[in-house]
């Protein structure tokens, strides 16, 4: 599939952190940094831009701020090929904290928010825009809305300058028909405009899902090195480079960065599809009831999950 239009995003470290809190080495990060390089891909994101008034630095790592001088000193030396990006939250970051963008070392900063409160969202993008930054609105969650209210955020979206707006299959529990779905009404009501795409992997669709998006005009793209991300993650990286027919993208640097790093990082830290996330994506639920199940001493007890999702008592 080759499209010159389509850039892809690598969320690794920002979605990956939700798994953490954001504690990865600055030596994970910078090889991380340079194999995406390497790989061609045009943006990677690497963490959360959020008030030190509102997360604890002894508990959160510093990928939770990507502090400006933080950040430089982790990938000093480097050829900053690939584009930086961060994301920040409506209501967990502090305007006055964002330099101007001729100051930053980010080049992209993408406002996460949900449709109750996409006018702050907008608020924000245009805040963040003004600043000279590329900006997404990234709408969380779109699954768990009525199309009425999703049809008058994106009129409102429709009327401002912000150049791409995401479709987010937050809890993943979309398959491809609600996908084209989306990616069409979205295109329909907000000419003009790019698409972006980024899903979740609670039903082993995410690739599919990505492919799907592509397909029907989605041009900004998100994937994670070995699918790592909150609970069931994301896209992988390394099978989306594989599907895209654009030279410049190069899979070696990403397969090698798996090897060295990922699989070791997998055998601490558990993410990817697992029974209980597949169940919260069956259901369109937050994933934080299976990610605490698989915390307990029943961790394993798949049946029991369910009947706790789906019935108060179970009748034998």
């Amino acid at each position: 599939m080759y499209r010159p239009e389509i850039k892809v995003l690598d969320c690794t470290i920002r979605d990956g952190g939700l798994i953490n809190k954001w504690q990865f080495s600055d030596e994970l990060v910078r090889a991380t940094y340079q194999a995406v390089c390497d790989a061609g891909v045009d943006y990677m994101e690497i963490g959360y831009k959020a008030s030190l008034d509102m997360f604890d630095p002894k508990e959160y790592g510093k990928w939770r701020f990507c502090e400006e001088d933080a950040v430089k000193r982790v990938l000093d030396g480097l050829e900053l090929k690939s584009k930086l990006a961060c994301m920040v939250d409506v209501g967990r970051v502090n305007i006055a904290e964002i330099l101007p963008a001729r100051e930053s070392i980010f080049d992209m900063i993408r406002v996460a928010c949900y449709i109750k409160e996409v006018d702050k969202g907008i608020a924000l993008a245009n805040q963040i825009m003004d600043q000279g930054y590329e900006v997404t609105l990234n709408l969380m969650a779109v699954s768990t809305n009525l199309e009425k209210d999703i049809d008058e955020a994106l009129a409102q979206i429709n009327e401002t300058a912000i150049p791409c707006v995401y479709v987010v299959d937050s809890y993943g529990s979309m398959y491809c028909e609600d996908i084209t779905f989306l990616v069409k009404k979205y295109l329909q009501a907000m000419p003009g405009k790019t698409m972006g795409i980024h899903c979740h992997n609670n039903r082993q669709l995410a690739f599919g899902n990505t492919i799907q998006a592509i397909i029907d005009g989605s041009n900004m793209i998100d994937a994670s090195i070995y699918g790592i991300g909150r609970g069931a993650g994301n896209c992988t990286l390394e099978l989306l480079l594989g599907f895209l027919k654009n030279p410049k993208y190069n899979l070696r640097p990403v397969l090698k960065l798996i090897q060295d790093y990922f699989v070791p990082l997998r055998n601490q830290i558990e993410w990817g599809y697992i029974i209980p996330l597949m169940i919260t994506g069956t259901f369109n639920e937050h994933p934080r009831a299976g990610i605490e199940w698989r915390a307990g001493e029943n961790r394993d007890k798949y049946a029991e999950f369910y009947d706790r999702l789906t019935r108060s008592e179970i009748i034998e």
